[in-house]
């Protein structure tokens, strides 16, 4: 196949790992009268369309989020990946405590496949920079990755204080080889990278996006008593110890606006309708 036009003076491939190419709209021309002063905005501020092109050699498989195609071309089949009921009731538990579909399309064959448009920040990661035990990733960050990844859970070492801190009890987790796409809220380039020897980590907030899967991960005060804790007026923060990184935004993203950029977003991409097709649920 031919493909014609994907790039032009204002869309661009910005970054390549793997399988993997990033496409950001530079600026977006078809505006109306009705939305080109938001437009405007929004490109003199970054705020950008992105889109994950991923490449199948006939020899490489990619899986995606549930719903997240938008188009592919060349000889490409799709699978769920089940390999029976016990995987399939794996799947479902593994989707329920992490926020994430249960069933992930796994794509195979020769061509192009296609992400659907995201105004969120894509960062590809290579698995290998992050030794044996791989990086366990915030609930809802997964996008893609190729089929040497492993994906399993890994939960916090103390229950009761993840319950308490408003945190879930489990992160998936990504190991093995090969390229990872998430989505983020932030910039790969406003990420603090953190590089820990045995020592510890204290965030006041879900602050990190990915972290080594070997490092213990728990919600604790933030002093030694709850006096303590009430004079510092921090209450409960997340606790990383051990050898391993931690990439760490170093700011909360404003909600509204990001809220704002969202109904934008879908106003201006493709809806999913398809209630089985839309991520979150058992199928997606």
């Amino acid at each position: 196949m031919e493909i014609k036009k994907l790039q032009n003076e204002y869309r661009k491939i910005i970054a390549s790992m793997g399988s993997f190419s990033i496409l950001e709209s530079l600026r977006d021309e078809s505006v109306s009268p009705w939305n080109a002063a938001s437009e405007y905005f929004m490109e003199k501020m970054g705020v950008r369309r992105r889109q994950v092109i991923a490449t199948l050699n006939g020899e490489n498989t990619i899986i995606t989020q549930a719903g997240a195609m938008q188009w592919s071309v060349g000889n490409i089949s799709a699978t769920t990946g089940i390999k029976g009921a016990g995987d399939f009731i794996g799947k479902m538990i593994k989707g329920a405590v992490t926020n994430e579909s249960a069933v992930k399309p796994e794509y195979t064959g020769k061509g192009y496949l296609v992400l659907e448009p995201t105004y969120k920040y894509l960062i590809l990661q290579d698995l290998s920079e992050w030794g044996n035990s791989g990086m366990a990733v915030e609930d809802g960050m997964f996008l893609a990755c190729e089929g040497t990844v492993n994906r399993n859970i890994v939960s916090r070492k103390n229950f009761s204080s993840a319950i308490a801190g408003g945190e879930g009890l489990f992160n998936l987790s990504l190991s093995g080889t090969g390229i990872v796409c998430l989505e983020s809220n932030v910039p790969f380039s406003e990420l603090v990278e953190i590089e820990l020897n045995n020592e510890e980590l204290k965030i006041d907030g879900s602050l990190a996006v990915c972290w080594s899967s070997n490092l213990e991960f728990t919600v604790e005060r933030s002093a030694k008593s709850l006096i303590g804790s009430a004079v510092s007026g921090e209450g409960l923060v997340n606790v990383y110890r051990g050898v391993g990184r931690v990439l760490m935004s170093p700011y909360a993203p404003t909600k509204s606006l990001y809220s704002a950029t969202n109904t934008i977003a879908s106003k201006a991409a493709a809806p999913r309708s398809n209630t089985l097709n839309a991520r979150g649920g058992i199928f997606g």
